[in-house]
């Protein structure tokens, strides 16, 4: 069964992405790839960049709606465990994220044609650093994190882990991360806590 036009686009789009990046893929062949005019794409999607945001909305693992819901409700796990979740999520986010993105960079006014556009429509990377920063403010908040800990400080240091997954490790003899995706998680999470958990100051001091 053919898939509605709106899906074929999503699909379309994050294929020819991940293969040749964002900045080089246009909707001319993005609605080719999706067997379907460029005016059709247009219908769904008004601009090149509110198809990324829904590419990496419901293309890529889904780390937004992940932060939100710990915010709402931690769900009576540990820190330990809401942060490993995160780190995996995070680290399949911007594995697939990243090499869509990345081509933005060697177009300088392309890339800020693309931010203002994800400003307007309230979108863009900062939002997971944000939405973390807000679960932890709230753990912080409950006595689960050390009083002095910064959540902010927290979040960017872990998402920043993340990113650097993503990229980092490709020129090594391996061509991989060193660590597997769990452990690299856990390892992170536990890290982290290290310094900002609840007996953090008491070890510090």
């Amino acid at each position: 069964m053919t898939k509605p036009a709106r899906e074929r686009i999503l699909d379309a789009a994050h294929e020819l992405w991940r293969g040749i990046g964002l900045a080089r893929t246009t909707t001319k062949e993005i609605a080719r790839a999706a067997d379907c005019s460029e005016a059709a794409l247009y219908k769904f999607y008004g601009s090149k960049e509110e198809l990324f945001v829904a590419v990496l909305r419901e293309r890529l693992p889904r780390l937004g709606p992940l932060l939100e819901r710990l915010t709402a409700d931690p769900g009576g796990r540990t820190v330990e465990e809401n942060l490993t979740d995160v780190a995996r999520h995070a680290a399949l986010f911007y594995a697939e994220s990243f090499p869509i993105g990345a081509s933005l960079y060697a177009e300088p006014r392309l890339k800020e044609r693309h931010d203002a556009v994800l400003r307007e429509l309230g979108a863009g990377p900062h939002q997971p650093v944000e939405a973390l920063t807000r679960y932890l403010t709230a753990e912080r908040d409950a006595g689960r994190l050390r009083p002095g800990a910064d959540p902010s400080a927290a979040a960017s240091l872990l998402l920043g882990a993340c990113v650097h997954r993503a990229f980092a490790y490709e020129a090594t003899p391996a061509g991989r991360p060193p660590q597997g995706l769990d452990a690299f998680a856990a390892s992170l999470a536990r890290t982290l806590l290290a310094g900002i958990g609840p007996d953090a100051g008491d070890a510090a001091g």
